[in-house]
């Protein structure tokens, strides 16, 4: 008999955050393999993490209430981080592709699993140089988790557009918002998650992959949203890294509030309008490339509107679950960068074009992270 998947469920909607640092020289600006003595250092420490390369490192909150114990949770463990890493002359950078240093330059983790990785996916894995945000809100059960996750499809690419923070590679401008979203998709169990009609299939699909040996856990589906069993989460995995703190936390309320939304349209037995598979899909092609500047189809007619009055429309009908979670402020202010078009990839391409300087650009991202 096939082992079954335990769903540990949450009776609450908690709130976890992974945030992915670049390391950086601070006289050259370019990545340095910085995260193996940091990681050392911190060694006590549960929530800073290795990634795939030396110059990523990974800093998790632990399990929180809301969106003001995420601030709460993560300020002093970024300041930690970065007053360590400035006494060995290294900034931490918030941005989802460093925009001139180059793949072929970074070292691999000395882990077991990585090289694993490695020699079984070879160059989709090897130009992963990229970082994100991961957003996990807990659900009570596998299958409301299935229904959240069938729900949220036609979200990501509201997430994406606003956190789209990637638009060079390697010293090009890739003419993308977020070009971290395409890279990302190389790898094989990515982007938006199959269709799946309940959580009995989910663990049909996980057995099937486990059984051919193509994964060994649910940490090789990077599905741009996710169950996460052992947590009783879903994990929202789609947006790029971004430099401030506030807007992170802010973007995390979003997150909470439309995860919220849809348990509780599946509680009520009601659904969503339906969006076809494929519209979904060219939306998300259209955020990926436009960012929030993008114009995103509506219906199966082909009715476009701006994907920034669509988000708008969005946090305004969450204003039951965005009441109840006290998050007007973060709301108030979201849409208030919305307005202000006040928008990531965009900035970067206005001060380098400034500047006509890579390193002004990773200059203003440190200097944000550092709050």
């Amino acid at each position: 008999m096939s082992k079954q998947i335990k769903f540990n469920g949450s009776p609450k909607p908690t709130l976890g955050v992974e945030l992915e640092l670049f390391t950086v020289d601070k006289e050259t600006y370019g990545l340095t393999n910085g995260a193996p003595e940091i990681l050392n250092h911190f060694k006590n420490n549960t929530f800073f993490k290795e990634e795939l390369l030396q110059c990523i490192v990974e800093v998790t909150t632990d399990v929180c209430d809301n969106v003001d114990d995420v601030y709460n949770d993560l300020r002093p463990k970024l300041d930690m981080a970065i007053d360590y890493s400035n006494k060995m002359n290294i900034d931490l950078l918030s941005m989802p592709i460093h925009p001139f240093s180059r793949v072929s330059d970074q070292k691999v983790t000395n882990n077991v699993r990585y090289t694993q990785f490695l020699d079984r996916m070879q160059w989709p894995l090897r130009r992963l140089l990229i970082t994100g945000i991961h957003v996990h809100v807990g659900v009570e059960s596998g299958e409301m988790a299935i229904a959240v996750i069938n729900g949220m499809k036609r979200y990501i690419p509201y997430l994406i557009a606003l956190s789209a923070n990637s638009p060079y590679f390697e010293g090009e401008e890739t003419g993308l918002a977020s070009t971290r979203t395409k890279i990302f998709e190389g790898l094989p169990n990515t982007g938006i998650p199959v269709n799946l009609r309940n959580y009995s299939e989910f663990q049909k699909f996980m057995r099937t992959l486990q059984g051919a040996g193509s994964i060994d856990s649910i940490r090789e589906i990077w599905w741009d949203i996710r169950p996460h069993p052992g947590y009783g989460t879903v994990e929202i995995r789609i947006c790029d890294s971004i430099p401030n703190l506030n807007d992170v936390v802010d973007l995390t309320a979003l997150i909470q509030a439309l995860v919220v939304g849809l348990c509780n349209h599946y509680e009520d037995g009601t659904q969503l309008p339906y969006l076809d598979s494929w519209i979904i899909y060219e939306n998300k092609w259209r955020a990926t490339r436009y960012g929030m500047d993008a114009n995103i189809i509506i219906d199966s007619e082909g009715s476009q509107a701006q994907i920034r009055h669509i988000i708008k429309s969005t946090i305004l009908a969450l204003e039951p679950e965005v009441y109840k979670l006290n998050l007007s402020d973060n709301m108030d202010r979201l849409i208030n960068r919305i307005d202000s078009k006040n928008d990531y990839y965009s900035n970067q391409i206005k001060l380098f074009n400034k500047s006509n300087n890579f390193n002004e650009v990773i200059k203003k991202n440190i200097d944000d992270l550092k709050g």
